[in-house]
């Protein structure tokens, strides 16, 4: 048996979205289950995401410590966005982030991981992207506003935010997942073997 994720879809009896937000929505189906009885099911409707673990030549990611009010927490994370446009090539998106949040940019980019939210209630994919040749953007500084306002900065070893994961004291999926699967990477061949920039994303198909 080969251990891969594989696509999939249940018949839909009938659907509904009894609300809509800004930038997600809220979607009712009924969906028909193996026994052939009819259940609903609710989730968030979102258009995806990027992160970006930026590398500087010392090991230490870029950080940024925002606060998230679902949560109620000022949490440290690494620059994220939305894929605001359909179809959009996650690498540009990546790297317009980078840019607006920290006002860096990066020579070398590569595809780390990619992973869904919370599968069971939300259809977000998120791609997160290793950055490495970091400099400072050239461009003037992206205008912020709302919590971005309020960001603060850090530049933390690799090896520390290592020690923090695995001790509970940093929670972003993001950056948790993504220092986790950079150790992984570098365990089982190096970071020269993850996929290109550019791979091929079935959760979110794009256009080159």
């Amino acid at each position: 048996m080969t251990i891969k994720d594989a696509p999939e879809e249940w018949e839909i009896r009938a659907t509904e979205t009894p609300f809509v937000g800004n930038k997600t929505s809220v979607r009712t189906d009924e969906v028909v289950m193996p026994d052939g009885s009819v259940v609903r099911r609710d989730y968030q409707v979102h258009p995806g995401s990027v992160a970006v673990l930026a590398l500087d030549d010392e090991d230490r990611v870029l950080l940024i410590r925002q606060y998230r009010h679902p949560v109620r927490q000022k949490l440290w994370e690494i620059p994220a966005g939305l894929l605001d446009v359909p179809g959009e090539n996650p690498l540009h998106a990546a790297q317009r982030e980078l840019y607006e949040e920290a006002h860096v940019k990066a020579e070398d980019w590569r595809v780390l991981t990619d992973v869904y939210t919370s599968p069971g209630g939300c259809d977000e994919a998120i791609r997160i992207f290793l950055a490495r040749g970091l400099s400072e953007a050239e461009e003037e500084r992206f205008a912020v506003e709302d919590e971005e306002i309020d960001l603060e900065y850090a530049r933390v070893p690799v090896s520390e935010l290592v020690r923090g994961a695995l001790a509970g004291e940093l929670h972003n999926a993001c950056l948790v997942v993504g220092v986790l699967s950079l150790v992984a990477a570098r365990a089982s061949g190096g970071v020269d073997g993850l996929r290109g920039a550019e791979a091929e994303w079935a959760a979110r198909p794009f256009e080159a």
